[in-house]
This record gives C-alpha cells, structure tokens and sequence, in this order.
C-alpha cells in the first residue's frame, strides 16, 4: 500500500510558481535537513517552489530519523529487506511526486529533483523509470543502485548533475566516477563537480554547481 509522505515547503519567491524542486535527503535525517536550501537558492529561482518530502520509514541507525531503505551493513538489516524497502519507497515517492505536480499544476519538465547521499540514490533510481521526463537530477554524495539494469529499465532520460566530495567517507568519491559511467552508457546526458577537500556533505561550490543546473533547466 502506498504511503503518504510527510512534507515541508516554500512558496516561490515571485509568488507564483512557475518550477519545483523536490529535496530528497539521506539516511538518518528528514525533509527539513534539505529545506533550508531553499533560503539559498530561492532568491536566484524566484519561480521556483521548494518541497522536501520525509522518508516513509523510521531509520533503523538513526530511530529519531527517517530512512528510505534499510542499510544492511550500517543497520544490520537483510539484502531483501533493502530491496523491499526500496520498492516500497519508490512507489511512495512517485505517488507524491504526482500529488505535487497534480496540486501544483506543473509539468514534470518543471520539476527537478535534488538528492542528497540516499536521497541522491533514490533520484537516480526513480525518476528515469517514470512515464515523464523531470527537467534533472542532482545527485549530491550518492551512488546510482542497481546500474547494470539502468539501460533496460530507463523509460526517460533526463540530465543528471553527479556532485560528490573528494574526502568523502561514508559513500566513497570512486562511486561518483561509476555513476557517471553508467549513466553515460545508458544514454543520460551527464555532468559531474567535484567538491574537493569535502567530506560527506555539500560544500559551498557543490550548491553553486547545482543552482547552475538548475537555472539552466527550469523555465524561467
């Protein structure tokens, strides 16, 4: 059964949005890790809406944070369970991406995702497997899933912006060069930015790299 995702968000600085960024965040955190992003970028987007939705489960490492999948080697969990909790989530997250376009009135090529850590993972995961393409993807500090079934199970391809931190510790920086790798092979037109010196959280330039691609990207 899918479930009703939580959220936070901020209107368009124009009062009138003409975009929608949806926040994902990582492990262990909630919607409003990401929402202060917004404060940020909202001023250069002033079209632009912001939501960032809650995971839907209780994260097993982190009990005072949401999770999008167990972790097994983090939380001790089962590779099924993972791969359970995964499916699970991605149909939650579909369902709300549609109820925010449907209350929104915008397109999917209004909308972008921004994914950081797991929240990235589930970016890349979901939004090429939907009927429509989103106007991109930024990937910040995740790794894609399950890339060998990404060129057979990609219905769309819309642009990705991989951006990850060269220090990182808890996803390894060398997943950002496989990611680009096998987005490229399946057809993504892909960019990376590298934030070096940065551990496993998003730098000042890493934002910059993204408000670029975003602009670049939804309408005006």
């Amino acid at each position: 059964m899918t479930r009703k995702l939580e959220f936070a968000g901020k209107g368009a600085a124009s009062g009138k949005a003409t975009s929608l960024v949806v926040f994902l965040h990582g492990y262990g955190a909630d919607g409003s890790d990401l929402l202060g992003l917004a404060d940020v970028l909202g001023p250069h987007l002033p079209g632009t809406a912001f939501v960032a939705p809650d995971a839907p489960e209780r994260c097993n490492g982190s009990p005072m944070g949401r999770q999008w999948f167990p972790i097994p080697w983090l939380d001790g969990s089962s590779e099924v369970a993972a791969g359970l909790g995964l499916a699970g989530s991605s149909d939650d997250l579909n369902f709300f991406l549609d109820t925010q376009m449907q209350a929104t009135g915008l397109s999917a090529a209004a909308t972008a995702l921004v994914g950081f850590s797991q929240g990235a993972m589930m970016a890349m995961h979901v939004a090429p497997r939907r009927a429509q393409a989103m106007a991109g993807i930024v990937a910040i500090s995740g790794r894609l899933l399950q890339p060998g079934r990404l060129g057979a199970e990609a219905v769309v391809r819309p642009p990705v912006l991989l951006i990850h931190g060269d220090e990182d510790p808890v996803v390894p920086f060398a997943d950002m060069g496989q990611a680009g790798e096998a987005l490229v092979a399946a057809g993504f037109a892909t960019s990376g930015h590298v934030m070096h010196g940065t551990g496993h959280g998003i730098a000042p330039d890493g934002l910059g790299a993204a408000l670029r691609f975003l602009k670049e990207r939804l309408p005006a």
